[in-house]
């Protein structure tokens, strides 16, 4: 293969990205005209959120052929939960909600949808394609923080947010899974590829989605 497989990956979403960091939401959190209320959303979401995504890491974790790899999602699983009990605790405390009261807040749509199609792609595709459908997580998350960082934010909420994800110790959490990625797109069978594309595609839309979801304060219709 001329190219790594994360090159590869990205191609198909390079405009998913462009649309990503044009979303108001995400130029709301540098310009500080993002409304509190739609990140007090996003943050509840968020937490929803983890505790499906470290399920499905460690799906990842159980079906690696490789001990390091099922080390590495083993304990990314665990440091989902631990980001949403620590950092999500400090920020609802800023924007006056309890963790008690986020827990107990509703399911959104788009946070429904994602979850579900992160276990399904984990427990019903093979390793591959696990890790392709929870990279986007991982690399969007870590593209938008080093967008973000040299903008700042005059909100100091905001601001941790940013800086948790434009971090070095982030950044390496990421690179470790992008390795991975690359050694499984050197092994797989090009039906196997194209899976992998496809989720990787799908749940980086999933991502535009959630935070579009947090932006409007979506529920459910009916």
């Amino acid at each position: 293969m001329a190219h790594r497989t994360r090159d590869l990956l990205w191609s198909d979403v390079e405009t998913i990205h462009e649309k990503i960091l044009a979303h108001p939401f995400v130029t709301g959190l540098t310009d500080g005209s993002l409304p509190h209320e739609a990140f007090r959303h996003y943050i509840v979401q968020d937490a929803h959120y983890l505790r499906g995504y470290a399920k499905a890491l460690t799906v990842c974790a159980a079906k690696a052929p490789d001990d390091d790899d099922t080390v590495m999602f083993a304990e990314h699983a665990a440091g989902a939960i631990a980001a949403e009990r620590e950092l999500h605790t400090d920020l609802l405390g800023g924007l006056g909600l309890t963790s008690e009261q986020a827990r107990t807040t509703p399911v959104a749509p788009a946070t429904s949808a994602y979850v579900s199609y992160i276990l399904a792609a984990a427990h019903g595709g093979s390793y591959a394609e696990g890790v392709a459908a929870v990279l986007p997580c991982y690399w969007i998350y870590a593209k938008v923080g080093e967008h973000l960082v040299g903008s700042g934010s005059p909100d100091p909420l905001y601001q941790r947010w940013i800086d948790m994800y434009s971090g070095e110790e982030f950044r390496a959490v990421v690179d470790a899974v992008l390795d991975a990625t690359d050694r499984l797109g050197a092994t797989v069978s090009d039906t196997e590829l194209d899976r992998m594309r496809a989720h990787f595609t799908t749940t980086s839309r999933y991502e535009w989605m959630f935070w579009d979801g947090a932006y409007r304060r979506e529920t459910w219709p009916v």
